[in-house]
């Protein structure tokens, strides 16, 4: 993956860089080491590596916006951080860049139950901004599988779902307002804790941005009373078309769980080996949970028990209690981490119409068998979001980059299909160079556009969502034009 080649005059003046930084920081939160630096040398897409110039961890908007300041001034570029467990390559340093990780910035600001929002820096985790809340009866929706590490900053930058989207949204509906520090150093107020705002929808701009447009530091957040009651239920199939058959039948009959999730028969046996839900070894299943009161979870599950049945499920199991509704759940929390114990993997995250689910994971099942390489379907159904995880051997010359080809026309095939080539992991560095095959150059040269707004010298989180021939070509034209 072609990454630019770092500036010589931003590499000799690190000593400078660091001076000013200490100005403006504590000590401890300039980190200059070269092996230090190596722990900020990826994020979750591991299989590219370059450790930064320089990190540097504030506690406030206030450094964030010193930061940026002397970057600006030096033309050094920033790559924003939040926990690192972005898929895309969306937080890969170049050798020239400060990596600015929002991690120490965890605060709960204010909450106000009355109105439903909550106020936090970025640098806290998804799942606790649940936990700031719970005991009052009331929950943050957006729950990506890396809930318990992935930071806010990070769902706000890649846009992030979860296996309750279905119902409550992706991190755009639950957004309502941010504090986002500008590459110059000035600071921003976009959105609040109220229903919209007038003007350009700017709000819907940053969410999904990759950090391309500012430092999101602080943010207001939409949280819900929590459901009366929740159940799941287990549906077994003989094949996966049959399976996405079904889920293509619930929505169109419209009915809305709270979350539909698929899992193949090769994401159910090693899930099943690993954290021994209990699941039965069938070649697809789903996982299918309604809420509400007891008459509207019993009349919910009754509609999904009928359509299911047309599909010859081989079976069908209903929570009785809480402990079996964890169970359900335990396995499909566990099916990254499993994966991950038995090979090398690459998750994709393609998105496509749910009535192409059939098709789609034919098709995947005979790219399969033309590359030579395996894939484990477990994804979010209910919306069409895709996460084909496909096994190779890191260690083994030329499997990843058959993984990369065989990953690439997975995602054309959903952009095909009448999908696109990201739902929630973003495009960072791994989708980059497919982005022509979503947009055309008028479409690309008008997002371009809006990041010669927001960061005209371009120094934010380079080379990452646009292709690097019409990035290069637009920068050219900019300097020409200073």
């Amino acid at each position: 993956m072609d990454m630019p080649s770092p500036d010589p005059i931003v590499l000799s003046r690190k000593a400078e860089l660091v001076s000013r930084l200490l100005q403006v920081l504590p000590s401890d939160a300039v980190i200059e080491d070269e092996m230090e630096t190596r722990a900020y040398e990826c994020d979750a897409l591991t299989a590219y590596k370059c450790p930064p110039l320089l990190a540097v961890l504030p506690r406030s908007t206030e450094e964030v916006s010193a930061i940026l300041r002397i970057c600006h001034e030096m033309n050094v570029p920033v790559v924003p951080r939040g926990s690192g467990t972005s898929l895309a390559g969306g937080a890969l340093p170049t050798a020239d860049c400060v990596i600015l990780g929002v991690a120490r910035m965890n605060d709960v600001l204010d909450t106000d139950y009355a109105n439903r929002v909550i106020r936090v820096q970025t640098g806290r985790t998804n799942l606790s901004v649940s936990g700031a809340v719970e005991e009052d009866g009331f929950f943050y929706a957006p729950d990506p599988s890396s809930q318990l590490a992935c930071a806010i900053a990070g769902n706000i930058a890649m846009n992030s779902g979860g296996a309750h989207c279905l119902k409550y949204g992706v991190t755009t509906n639950n957004l309502m307002g941010v504090t986002m520090v500008m590459m110059d150093g000035e600071v921003v107020e976009i959105g609040g804790a109220h229903l919209d705002s007038g003007g350009l929808d700017l709000l819907g701009v940053i969410c999904g941005s990759e950090g391309q447009l500012g430092v999101v530091t602080e943010a207001t957040l939409r949280i819900l009373h929590k459901p009366e009651g929740a159940r799941p239920v287990l549906v077994g199939f003989d094949s996966n078309e049959v399976a996405g058959a079904c889920v293509s039948d619930i929505i169109k009959a419209g009915v809305l769980p709270v979350a539909i999730e698929f899992m193949d028969r090769r994401v159910i046996e090693v899930v099943e080996n690993y954290a021994q839900a209990g699941y039965p070894l069938c070649e697809a299943l789903l996982i299918i949970e309604v809420e509400g009161s007891e008459p509207e979870i019993d009349a919910q599950l009754k509609l999904i028990r009928e359509i299911a049945e047309r599909h010859n499920p081989v079976e069908f199991r209903e929570a009785r209690d809480s402990d079996e509704a964890s169970r359900i759940w335990l396995g499909r929390k566990s099916a990254f981490g499993a994966m991950g114990q038995i090979n090398d993997y690459m998750c994709l995250d393609g998105t496509i119409p749910v009535s192409s689910l059939p098709m789609v994971l034919r098709r995947i099942n005979e790219l399969s068998e033309e590359f030579g390489l395996d894939v484990g379907n477990v994804f979010h159904a209910g919306d069409g979001n895709m996460h084909p995880l496909i096994l190779f051997d890191a260690n083994k010359e030329g499997d990843l980059e058959l993984c990369e080809a065989m990953g690439a026309e997975i995602l054309k095939l959903c952009v095909e299909a009448g999908g696109c080539l990201t739902g929630e992991h973003g495009v960072g560095i791994e989708k980059r160079d497919l982005m022509h095959v979503q947009y055309a150059p008028a479409d690309l040269n008008a997002q371009m556009a809006v990041k010669d707004v927001f960061d005209p010298k371009w120094l934010l989180n380079p080379a990452k969502v646009f292709p690097l021939d019409a990035s290069d070509t637009r920068r050219a034209l900019q300097v020409a034009a200073e």
